[in-house]
């Protein structure tokens, strides 16, 4: 493959195995018989996250396998027409029109979690810890199995116990998961906060529980999350972090307990 320039070098470039000068009319011309032209490959977050796209920017957009142009006021698909990417997509603030409580959101893989827990009050069996309305400015609440089930926005669901699996999996597996989705430091977390790099941006916090006694346990040494999965009548699977350990832990609680809730994006 060879690169030869027209007279004026500033101008114009050509790409191509015959050693023939660009067009007169182009400032790049790429010439070939075997091979094909690859504009930038990115992922919606990555084109959304582009700084002051100039008009006429081209990119092919990995998540839905189309080219995209931006016309100087969005992207815009080129073989879908019509097609936007849409004003809000993972890692920006999510807005629970509920209740007008804003949600930071991450992209770990393929699924998209809000990075923090739920404080949605459901009309019963929610509760903040020990009843304090700053817990769950920092926590969420602590939910029901039943009142959990139904507890997200639109948009969202309870991650399934499969969900939560992915979600582990893709960070390394559940013996060393957990120190990727704990908050770093000890602000919130009992020390000594083993293995916490929150890595994957997570952010998991040590919200306790609540048993059905009504007792509030193991605020700053562990959290707990439900899945959307039974276990039997009486238990549903969920996930638990600890101060103590980096590992994300699979287990079953009664469902009258309350938990917190992470939920996914559908």
């Amino acid at each position: 493959m060879l690169i030869s320039f027209g007279l004026n070098t500033m101008a114009q470039v050509a790409i191509n195995n015959d050693g023939s000068a660009p067009d007169e009319s182009a400032i790049l011309d790429v010439k070939s018989t075997n091979r094909g032209l690859l504009l930038p490959r990115m992922n919606t977050i990555q084109i959304s996250g582009i700084s002051n796209p100039a008009a006429g920017l081209l990119v092919f957009n990995a998540d839905s396998s189309d080219f995209y142009g931006f016309n100087g006021s969005k992207w815009i698909s080129i073989w879908n027409t019509g097609d936007t990417l849409a004003d809000w997509y993972c890692g920006n603030q999510f807005t629970d029109s509920r209740d007008s409580k804003s949600y930071t959101t991450v992209q770990i893989g393929t699924q998209c979690w809000m990075a923090e827990n739920l404080n949605y009050e459901t009309t019963s069996n929610s509760w903040w810890y020990n009843d304090i309305e700053a817990n769950g400015d920092i926590y969420g609440r602590l939910y029901t199995w039943d009142a959990a089930l139904t507890a997200c926005p639109s948009g969202w669901s309870l991650p399934s116990d499969d969900e939560w699996t992915i979600l582990s999996d893709f960070l390394g597996g559940s013996n060393i998961a957990g120190g990727k989705m704990k908050e770093t430091g000890e602000a919130h977390w009992n020390s000594p906060n083993y293995g916490a790099t929150n890595s994957s941006g997570f952010t998991g916090l040590p919200g306790g529980n609540r048993n059905s006694s009504g007792s509030f346990n193991s605020l700053g040494s562990s959290g707990y999350w439900w899945s959307s999965s039974e276990y039997s009548g009486t238990r549903a699977w969920r996930r638990l972090l600890n101060y103590g350990n980096d590992q994300v832990s699979r287990g079953s609680g009664y469902k009258t307990d309350g938990y917190s809730v992470r939920c996914l994006k559908d």
